[in-house]
């Protein structure tokens, strides 16, 4: 049996920084060389538990907040206040170029208007697909020295959304969406993915990365829910901390690093409607408790820049509330870095919000609120209306220093003064095997196996014939690039299936490729909403041993994939069926970016399968656990809901759990959070906490030992749920307050044990503060209880 280290070793930030090194790799090694094949690992890797994991420490060079440099400071000094007033505009890359695709070209006139007469500070997008390495040198080269001809030579600053990957440079490597990357609860696994689209997206030559989203997804059907770490707020934290450091490395001016940004500060991802870019109602307590600690903590993390918040919370929108971004992000959270607004946001405070009477008005009330960018971004509008604002006094030139300050410091953090196309020239390689490996090793990780309680998963090696199980592959994500992928792949909706690398299978192919094209029949069944041939699927049945039925939803991005209903498609559920009728067991595997309701059809399966948009090797990801070759390891990062307006998740209150006597609906859903199956099985034992009795500021260790009790090796993800007893804000049943994911080998035992904190027994309480009430608290793991007291006062002799 072995044991973890409960403490990070807390003031040896280069050991720490070599163990992460290491811990990555054995966890890619893993996953990569198939090991959740069966065979055990000669030394499972070293167990990284989330609180470790966030207690790292920052570079020197990341964690300063130093003061502004002498060459910042003479620049300003220098500037005129239109240069100024420029610095703080960011355009998109359409108004300085024609054509569109691959044909794109810079207009030589308009970037001289834009760069060299407006002084424009940032240029942002693709218009409209990724561009290769080549093209985006061309291109940034040309914007360059265009700025270098400028009076100050202040080099641009580019930015662009590479979301799960450098999405917009062709060729770049694909990785699950980050709702896929929580379902592995592998922070490792996170930062590496991050380091490599930081690196592919700097060797375009671009420097600022729009992610990561740090929203917290506790609105399935909200449109953007792919892009979030799923419905908890710890889980997310971690995650977007992993995320933060990939990004940005141990130095921002680094060939392999970029700027990352969070975002969408603060409350966008609970729209009341569920539709994108629409109203939330957000008590403070809640914001708090569950929506700015993510921020928070990737803040400490040293995150360079922040987007705000699209919509609105509580009727004042994201883009003119003060009290968020100054006496909260800046006040409260310490954030000393660039907000920037949300594509043509200012604008909307007039077109949509109404907060407004018109543009030049809506650039005051930004600004005066905390906007230091505005993303225009298809005029020179707002450098205009802000000049006059100056002018006029409506707006302090000492707001506009602050602004161009912050602009100037991230350019020279990213060594942009010293090499405006740094990474460009420096070879990165984009989309290279390693690359690659870690994408296939993420989305194996991603795979969460819901229900297998008929045993038909793994797939049998042999059927009655001899040869392998002869399979029937229907429905809409069955032979799509698309599905796995997802929005922000490529061009923004993700919807170009032509344009995605063939030397990646979809679900089909893989499965072709493992059990041969003789023992794979494929009929497509049905699109996403219409069906096409359901009685050739149901005859093909007939004929195969086990029918894979892929459902689930094609590509979306942002408002554009918004709906009213998170039922699948009737022609999906009628294919479901249909197929079932045949009699021969079926396997549906649902490929979505948020949770379709499934109730109608899943009792006729005898194995679950979610891919929550596992990137360009989800394919074979997915094809490997079918087939055994991966012990899936994958965990919900959401609630998975039964009804399509159940959506409670899961750290709801005790008092929506009554019973149904007076027609109340328990808390029942398809899925539970955290939840997942494998082809190993754990145990867990000798659940410990000590001391029993605690101060409300000590230091309390929770220990308990897991056992792989199954025949082959796997992984396990060991959650930790506290529940507050009573409280003086209503507690919730339980929330998640650190989790370790632990490869162990058939028979092997490791004890886990956590180290629990203030933080642990933290709520916001009704003044709107952290609080920690002394009284009894559960802690559960595993289906294990322990208890725990903490006095107001610590207990006499400790």
């Amino acid at each position: 049996m072995q044991r973890i280290a409960r403490s990070p070793g807390a003031g040896r930030r280069g050991s720490a920084a070599l163990r992460l090194c290491a811990t990555t790799a054995a966890f890619v090694a893993l996953a990569g060389a198939g090991i959740a094949r069966g065979a055990a690992p000669a030394q499972s890797p070293a167990v990284v538990s989330s609180e470790q994991f966030l207690a790292r420490e920052l570079p020197p060079a990341v964690a300063s907040r130093a003061a502004p440099s002498a060459r910042v400071a003479g620049l300003l000094a220098k500037m005129t206040l239109r240069e100024k007033v420029g610095q703080l505009t960011q355009l998109a890359i359409q108004t300085v170029t024609t054509g569109v695709d691959q044909e794109i070209r810079i207009d030589p006139e308009e970037l001289r208007q834009a760069v060299v007469d407006y002084g424009v500070g940032s240029i942002l997008n693709v218009h409209d697909q990724a561009l290769p390495v080549a093209r985006w040198h061309e291109l940034l080269r040309e914007i360059q020295a265009a700025a270098a001809r400028t009076r100050l030579a202040i080099p641009v600053l580019y930015g662009i959304d590479s979301i799960h990957g450098a999405t917009y440079v062709k060729g770049a490597t694909l990785f699950p969406q980050p709702l896929g990357m929580a379902a592995t609860w592998n922070p490792e696994l996170m930062l590496a993915g991050s380091k490599v689209a930081a690196a592919e997206t700097r060797a375009a030559g671009i420097p600022w990365n729009f992610s990561p989203v740090l929203d917290v997804g506790r609105q399935p059907l909200w449109p953007r829910l792919y892009e979030t770490f799923g419905e908890d707020t710890y889980l997310a934290s971690v995650m977007g901390v992993a995320t933060v450091r990939g990004y940005q490395g141990d130095d921002l001016a680094s060939p392999r690093s970029v700027a990352a940004t969070l975002k969408h500060y603060v409350g966008y991802s609970l729209p009341t409607t569920g539709h994108d870019r629409t109203p939330a109602l957000i008590p403070e307590t809640t914001l708090r408790e569950h929506f700015l600690p993510t921020f928070a903590v990737a803040v400490r993390a040293g995150a360079a820049s922040v987007m705000v918040n699209s919509g609105e919370v509580n009727g004042v929108p994201g883009h003119v509330n003060r009290f968020l971004l100054e006496d909260v992000l800046r006040g409260e959270l310490g954030f000393d870095g660039l907000v920037v607004s949300d594509w043509e946001d200012i604008k909307k405070l007039v077109t949509i919000h109404r907060v407004a009477g018109s543009n030049k008005e809506a650039t005051r009330q930004a600004m005066l609120a905390g906007i230091d960018m505005s993303m225009v971004p298809l005029d020179t509008t707002f450098a205009d209306h802000l000049l006059a604002l100056v002018e006029e006094g409506a707006v302090p030139v000492a707001r506009i220093d602050e602004s161009v300050r912050r602009v100037l410091t991230l350019k020279e953090r990213l060594g942009l003064f010293d090499d405006p196309l740094r990474g460009a020239s420096d070879g990165g390689e984009v989309g290279g095997p390693a690359a690659r490996a870690v994408a296939l090793a993420s989305a194996r990780e991603s795979i969460v196996l819901l229900a297998n309680a008929k045993g038909v998963l793994p797939l049998k090696a042999a059927a009655a014939s001899g040869a392998g199980p002869r399979l029937l592959v229907t429905g809409p994500t069955a032979d799509s690039r698309v599905a796995l992928n997802n929005g922000w792949s490529i061009v923004w909706q993700g919807n170009r299936e032509d344009l995605y690398p063939t030397d990646s299978p979809t679900v089909r192919g893989a499965l072709v490729e493992r059990f041969g094209a003789d023992r794979v029949r494929y009929v497509a069944g049905a699109t996403y909403d219409t069906e096409q041939d359901v009685a050739a699927a149901v005859a093909a049945a007939r004929e195969a041993d086990i029918a894979i039925v892929c459902l689930g939803e094609m590509a979306y991005a942002e408002t554009p994939g918004n709906i009213d209903d998170l039922a699948l498609p009737e022609a999906q559920l009628r294919l479901a069926r249909a197929v079932a009728e045949a009699g021969k067991p079926m396997v549906l595997v649902l490929v979505e970016g948020r949770p379709r309701i499934v109730r109608p059809i899943v009792d006729l399966a005898a194995a679950v399968v979610l891919a929550l948009n596992p990137g360009q090797e989800g394919g074979r990801a997915i094809a490997e656990v079918l087939a055994g070759d991966v012990n899936p390891s994958g965990r919900l990062p959401i609630t998975y809901p039964r009804w399509a307006h159940a959506l409670r998740t899961y750290d709801h209150k005790a008092f929506e759990e009554q019973d149904q006597s007076f027609g109340l609906t328990a808390f029942s859903p398809q899925f539970e959070f955290g939840s997942g199956l494998g082809y190993s099985t754990f145990e867990y034992s000798g659940l410990s906490v000590q001391p029993a009795v605690a101060g409300l500021g000590g230091e309390v260790v929770a220990s308990v030992t897991v056992r792989n009790s199954g025949p082959r090796a796997g992984a396990e993800v060991v959650q930790l749920y506290v529940t507050d007893e009573v409280a003086s804000v209503t507690p919730p049943v339980k929330r998640l307050r650190r989790f370790a994911k632990v490869w162990l080998a058939a028979g092997e035992s490791r004890e886990l044990s956590f180290s629990l904190g203030r933080d642990a027994f933290s709520f916001i309480g009704r003044d709107n503060r952290p609080t920690v009430e002394p009284g009894a608290f559960a802690i559960l793991i595993g289906g294990l209880k322990g208890r725990l007291e903490l006095a107001a006062s610590a207990p006499a002799g400790r």
